[in-house]
C-alpha cells in the first residue's frame, strides 16, 4: 500500500526542474492513511497549530469531540488541508521536529526528502506531548543514575565507562547447551540468534555471585539512555527484585504506581502516559535484577492469576504478571538471577549464561583499571606467576576487589606485590576489609600508617562485631535490606557507615522517610555473617553450623524461587522464594576464617580456646558431612575405573575444604571418594574451583580420570590443575572456554608424565596454534588413544598437523574432529593418515567443509585400511561422484562397520552406487544417508537393502 501511495505521489506532485515545489496538500492526501495509522499523539499538533494561529480554539474543540485517535487525526488533516499550503507544510514540520513523539514517521520523512522552507523554519515548534517528554525525562534520569558505579568506599564513585569491561556471555538452551556467544548487547534482543521459545517474553540472564549481572544491566541502561541501544524501546523501567521483599503482606498498589513511583514520575498527564504504555507495550523494556533475592511470606496462591493494570494488588503479583505476559504482553524483559535459580520454560525467550572474564577480557580490564603502563605490566606479570589469584580474577567482582587492594597498598607503601602463595577467597575479603579500615585511619602527612592486619582488626573489633551482628540477623531470615532502626539496634555508628561496607538504597514500602541500607554485595553480607560467627564468643555449635543445615537437602534438583504454576514445583512447606548461594558463601568464609593460618589474626579478637572449640566443631562436621555426601553420589563401574558422578553441591564442599587449607582434611576427602574416575560435568565449576579440586586430587595415589566437561574452567583453571597432571590418565575439558594457551599447558604437562590415554577438548576456543600442540602430544605420548577436538576453530593447517601426528602414532584409537573447517586439504592429509593405519578405529570428520575432492581421497585411502570400524562424514558437501568413490571402497574394505554420510549432497544416483556395492560387502552394518537430496519416492527403490538408511 505504501509503495503504491509513493507511486501515486510521484505522479501527482513531482515537477520538472525549475517548476514550483510539490504541493504539501497533495502530500497529505496521498499519505493520509499512513499518517492516520502512525500518529499516536494529537495534543502536540493541536498545541503548536494554535500557538502559531493556524488553528482557533473552535478548531481544537471540534477535533477533541471525536472518540478515537484515528478519527481525531483525520479531522486535523481535513482542517489543515482546508487552510492551505503553509499550514499543511507546518503540520509536516511539527512531525519532523518532535522526533520523540513521532518517531515512527521519521523513515517516511526521510523517504519524501522533506526540507522546510525558510518561512516555516522561523515558526516555533514546542514539544507538549507528555509521552515523549516523559521519555526524555526517563533517559535523563537513567543516564544520570547509570553514569557512575558505586565502589566499596561510598566516598568514591567510578565512571561506568572507565570501569565496565566485556566478559564472556553465552547463549544457552534449556539444558544449558551452548548456542554461541553474545558479541554485541543488541544480540540479546535479536531473535535470529539464541531464541529457544518464541512464546516467552523474558531474557533470562544467570551466573554466579559477582559475575557481573548487575553491572551488565547498568551498561544496558546507560546505552539506552544515550540512544545507543537500537531495540525499539521508548520506555525503560528497572527494578531490583529485593525491593519486593520490603512490601508488607497487606500492601497493594496499581501498575501505574509501581512504574512511576519506583522509577520516575511524569511531569505532565501521568494518566495519558500510562495509557500509552498499556496501549503500546512493545515499546517498553523492563530489567529485574536479582530474582533469587526475593524472600517473602506472601501467599501467591491466594490471588487470581490474572490482574488488571488499574486495580491495586500486591506488588509481587504485579511482578509475576509482568513476567508471565499477563500484564503488558509484548514488552521486553531481562531477568537476572544467580546460578541455580531455575525457571520453567514457558516464560523464557532466551537464556544467557555469564561466565566472567576470559584471559583476554582480564587483560582488557587490567588495562582499563591501571592507566599507568608500568603498574599494569607489574600486575599482569604477578597474575601470570600466580594462577590461583588469576583464577579468582576471572570473577569480575573478586577481580575488582583484588585490584583495589593492590592499588591502595601501592599508593600507601610505594610498592606492594600481590600475594605469591595460595590465595583463598577468604584472604581476598580479609584484605578488602583491611583496606577500608585503613582508609578510616588518620595518618601523618609524612608518615604512612603501618599497622598490621591483626592490629587493625583489633582496634575496630566493635565495628566488625556490629556489622557482623546485623549481617547475621539478616542472613538468618534471608533479608538483604535493613531499616534505620535495625542499624541503630546493633550500635552501628555514623562513622561505621562511612567505611563503605553499607550503602543507602531508595526506600520502599513504608520506609520512605528514613534511610534504608544494604551491604554492597550479597557476598559481603555472607562474609560479615561468618566473621560474626567466629568472633562472637557466645555462638553455640548449633548456631555455628546452622547455615550448613540450610544448604543440606536430599533433593538434588536446583533450587527455585516462586511457588507458582509457571515455576518448578516446590516441596511442601518450602520457602517459595529461595536460593541457597548466600548460605554457601557464608559457610565457605566460615571455613576460611577458622583455618589454622587465621588463628594468629583472631587471637587478638577472641580467646584462643573459643577458636579451638569452633574449629574442632567445624572440622568434625566437615568430615561427617563429606562421608554422608559421598555415600549419596551415583557410582558406576567402567573398564579399569570406578566412577562417581557428583552434583553441584559437591563443588561447594570442595570450595569449603580448600578454604580450610588443611592437608589432613584434603587427604581424608580423597580417601573417602573410593573412586578413580571423578565426573564433575555440568556442576558450574569455574577456574578457581580447580584449585580446590587439585587440593584434594593431589592426594590420590593411583592414576585418575577427571571429567570436567561443560563447566567454566578456561585457561586459568587448566593451570590450576598442575598438581594433578602426574596422575591424570583421562582428562575431559570439553565446553570450557579453553584457548590455545590452555592447550599449550596441557601439552607441556601431559607430555612429561606419558600416562594420558584420553584428551577431551570438544567445543572450546582452539585454533590451529592449539591444534599443533595437540599434534605434538599425539606424537610424543604413546599412551594417548582418544582425542576429541571437534567444534573448535581448526582449519586445514591445524588439520594437516593432527593428521600427520596420527599417521605416526601406533596407538591412536579414536579422533573426533566434528565441526571444524579442515576442508579438502585437511581431508587429504587425514586420508594419508588412514592409509594402512594399524589402530585407528573411530574417525569423525563431520561438518568440516569437505567436498568431492576430499571425499574421493578419503575413499581411496580407506581401500588400504583394515582398522577403522566407524566413520562419520555427516554435514559435508559430498556428491554422487564422492558416493561412487565410497562405493568402490566398500567393494574392497570389509572391515568398516558404520559409514555415516548424513546431510550431504548425494542424490538417488549416488545411493544406487552404494547399494550396488553392498552386494559385495556383508561386513558393513549401515550406510546412513538421511538428509541428502533423495525424495521418499526415490528411496523406495532401495527398501530391499536394509543397510541403506535414507529416512
Amino acid at each position: 500500500m505504501e509503495g503504491q501511495l509513493h507511486a501515486n505521489l510521484e505522479i501527482s506532485v513531482e515537477k520538472p526542474p525549475g517548476a514550483s515545489p510539490p504541493s504539501f496538500i497533495a502530500l497529505l492526501k496521498v499519505y493520509r492513511e499512513l499518517l492516520v495509522s502512525r500518529i499516536r499523539n494529537t495534543r502536540c499538533l493541536i498545541d503548536n497549530l494554535i500557538k502559531n494561529d493556524y488553528f482557533s480554539t473552535e478548531d481544537a474543540e471540534i477535533v477533541v469531540q471525536f472518540p478515537t485517535q484515528a478519527d481525531k487525526v483525520r479531522k486535523i488533516l481535513d482542517l489543515v488541508q482546508s487552510k492551505g499550503e503553509e499550514v499543511s507544510e507546518y503540520f509536516i514540520r511539527v512531525l519532523q521536529k518532535v522526533t520523540d513523539a513521532y518517531y515512527e514517521l521519521q523513515p517516511w520523512l526521510d523517504e519524501i526528502g522533506y526540507e522546510p522552507s525558510e518561512n516555516i523554519c522561523s515558526k516555533l515548534v514546542v514539544n507538549t506531548d507528555p509521552v515523549s517528554r516523559y521519555c526524555q525525562k526517563l533517559r535523563y534520569e537513567l543516564g544520570r543514575d547509570s553514569k557512575f558505579v558505586m565502589s566499596y568506599a561510598q566516598r568514591e564513585e567510578m565512571l561506568l565507562e572507565e570501569i565496565y569491561s566485556n566478559s564472556v556471555m553465552e547463549l544457552v538452551g534449556f539444558t544449558n547447551e551452548s548456542l554461541g556467544e553474545v558479541c554485541q548487547l543488541e544480540a540479546l534482543f535479536d531473535d535470529a540468534v539464541g531464541l529457544i521459545n518464541e512464546d516467552g517474553e523474558t531474557i533470562y540472564v544467570f551466573g554466579d555471585a559477582g559475575i557481573g549481572k548487575s553491572i551488565l544491566l547498568q551498561k544496558i541502561q546507560s546505552l539506552w539512555a544515550r540512544k545507543e541501544l537500537d531495540i525499539g524501546a521508548k520506555f525503560f523501567f528497572r527494578f531490583r527484585c529485593r525491593m519486593f521483599s520490603c512490601f508488607k503482606e497487606d500492601e497493594a498498589i496499581c501498575l501505574k504506581d509501581l512504574l512511576f513511583k519506583y522509577n520516575c514520575y511524569p511531569d505532565q498527564d501521568p494518566t495519558e502516559v500510562f495509557h500509552h504504555i498499556v496501549q503500546f507495550p512493545h515499546t517498553v523494556l523492563f530489567t529485574f535484577d536479582g530474582f533469587d533475592e526475593i524472600y517473602s511470606n506472601f501467599d501467591l496462591s491466594s490471588v487470581p492469576e490474572m490482574c488488571s493494570p488499574n486495580e491495586p494488588i500486591h506488588p509481587l503479583v504485579l511482578l509475576i504478571s509482568l513476567l508471565k505476559g499477563k500484564l503488558l504482553k509484548g514488552s521486553k524483559k531481562i531477568l537476572t538471577a544467580r546460578t541455580g535459580t531455575e525457571i520453567q520454560r514457558n516464560i523464557i525467550r532466551k537464556k544467557v549464561l555469564l561466565r566472567g572474564f576470559s584471559s583476554n577480557n582480564l587483560k582488557e580490564y587490567t588495562a582499563t583499571f591501571f592507566k599507568d603502563e608500568g603498574q599494569r605490566t607489574l600486575v599482569l606479570n604477578q597474575l601470570e606467576a600466580n594462577p590461583n589469584l588469576c583464577s579468582l580474577c576471572s570473577v569480575p567482582l573478586f577481580c575488582w576487589i583484588i585490584f583495589k587492594c593492590y592499588e591502595h597498598f601501592h599508593s600507601m607503601f610505594d610498592s606492594h606485590e600481590l600475594p605469591d602463595c595460595s590465595v583463598t577467597l577468604t584472604d581476598v575479603f580479609l584484605l578488602m576489609i583491611e583496606v577500608h579500615l585503613n582508609r578510616s585511619v588518620k595518618t601523618n602527612l609524612l608518615k604512612n600508617n603501618t599497622r598490621s592486619q591483626a592490629e587493625m582488626f583489633k582496634s575496630r573489633k566493635e565495628t566488625l562485631l556490629a556489622l557482623g551482628k546485623m549481617a547475621y540477623k539478616g542472613m538468618e531470615n534471608s533479608f538483604f535490606i535493613f531499616e534505620q532502626e535495625e542499624v541503630s539496634s546493633v550500635n552501628i555508628s555514623e562513622g561505621d557507615l562511612q567505611l563503605g561496607f553499607l550503602r543507602t538504597v531508595k526506600g520502599y514500602s513504608g520506609c520512605d522517610n528514613q534511610s534504608t541500607y544494604e551491604f554492597l554485595h550479597v557476598t559481603l553480607q555472607s562474609f560479615f555473617t561468618a566473621l560474626f560467627l567466629v568472633i562472637e564468643e557466645k555462638v553455640s555449635a548449633k548456631e555455628l553450623l546452622q547455615f550448613f543445615n540450610e544448604c543440606s537437602s536430599t533433593d538434588t534438583a536446583q533450587p527455585t524461587c516462586l511457588r507458582i504454576p509457571w515455576l518448578k514445583k516446590q516441596l511442601a512447606g518450602e520457602d517459595p522464594f529461595r536460593n541457597n548461594e548466600h548460605f554457601h558463601f557464608t559457610n565457605l568464609f566460615l571455613c576460611g576464617l577458622l583455618s589454622r593460618s587465621k588463628q594468629k589474626l583472631f587471637r587478638h579478637l577472641v580467646l584462643p580456646a573459643v577458636i579451638k572449640r569452633k574449629r574442632k566443631t567445624l572440622i568434625t562436621y566437615l568430615g561427617e558431612s563429606m562421608k554422608s555426601h559421598l555415600k549419596g553420589v551415583t557410582r558406576s563401574t567402567l573398564p579399569n575405573y570406578s566412577q562417581i558422578q557428583v552434583q553441584p553441591n559437591f563443588v561447594w564442599m570442595l570450595r569449603c575444604l580448600y578454604e580450610t587449607q588443611s592437608e589432613k582434611v584434603g587427604k581424608l576427602a580423597a580417601k573417602r571418594m573410593h573412586a578413580n574416575y571423578i565426573k564433575l560435568t555440568y556442576c558450574n565449576a569455574y577456574s578457581a574451583d580447580c584449585s580446590a579440586l587439585s587440593f584434594v586430587v593431589h592426594h590420590f595415589q593411583k592414576r585418575l580420570a577427571l571429567d570436567l566437561d561443560n563447566n567454566n574452567i578456561n585457561d586459568y583453571g587448566v593451570k590450576q590443575l598442575l598438581p594433578c597432571f602426574s596422575k591424570l590418565a583421562v582428562i575431559r575439558l570439553s565446553v570450557n572456554q579453553v584457548t590455545d594457551h590452555g592447550v599449550r599447558i596441557l601439552y607441556e604437562e601431559l607430555s612429561k608424565y606419558q600416562i594420558v590415554t584420553f584428551l577431551g577438548l570438544y567445543n572450546n576456543q582452539i585454533t590451529d596454534v592449539g591444534a599443533k600442540y595437540v599434534a605434538k602430544l599425539i606424537e610424543e605420548c604413546s599412551s594417548l588413544e582418544y582425542v576429541k577436538i571437534g567444534a573448535n576453530k581448526i582449519t586445514s593447517e591445524g588439520g594437516k598437523c593432527l593428521a600427520q601426528a596420527i599417521q605416526k602414532s601406533k596407538t591412536m584409537f579414536e579422533i573426533g574432529m566434528w565441526g571444524n573447517q579442515v576442508g579438502d586439504e585437511g581431508a587429504k592429509a587425514f586420508a594419508e593418515a588412514l592409509r594402512n593405519h594399524p589402530t585407528l578405529t573411530n574417525v569423525s570428520l563431520a561438518f568440516n567443509g569437505i567436498t568431492t575432492e576430499g571425499g574421493k581421497s578419503i575413499a581411496e585411502a580407506m581401500q588400504h585400511n583394515n582398522s577403522v570400524k566407524i566413520f562419520w562424514l555427516t554435514k559435508n558437501e559430498l556428491d554422487d561422484e564422492a558416493a561412487m568413490s565410497f562405493a568402490e571402497m566398500l567393494k574392497v574394505n570389509k572391515k568398516l562397520v558404520h559409514l555415516w554420510l548424513i546431510q550431504n549432497r548425494i542424490t538417488a544416483k549416488g545411493v544406487k552406487y552404494l547399494s550396488e556395492a553392498l552386494k559385495e560387502n556383508t561386513a558393513i552394518k549401515e550406510v546412513c544417508l538421511n538428509g541428502n537430496l533423495i525424495s521418499q519416492e526415490e528411496a523406495k527403490a532401495f527398501e530391499h537393502e536394509e543397510r541403506i538408511i535414507c529416512f
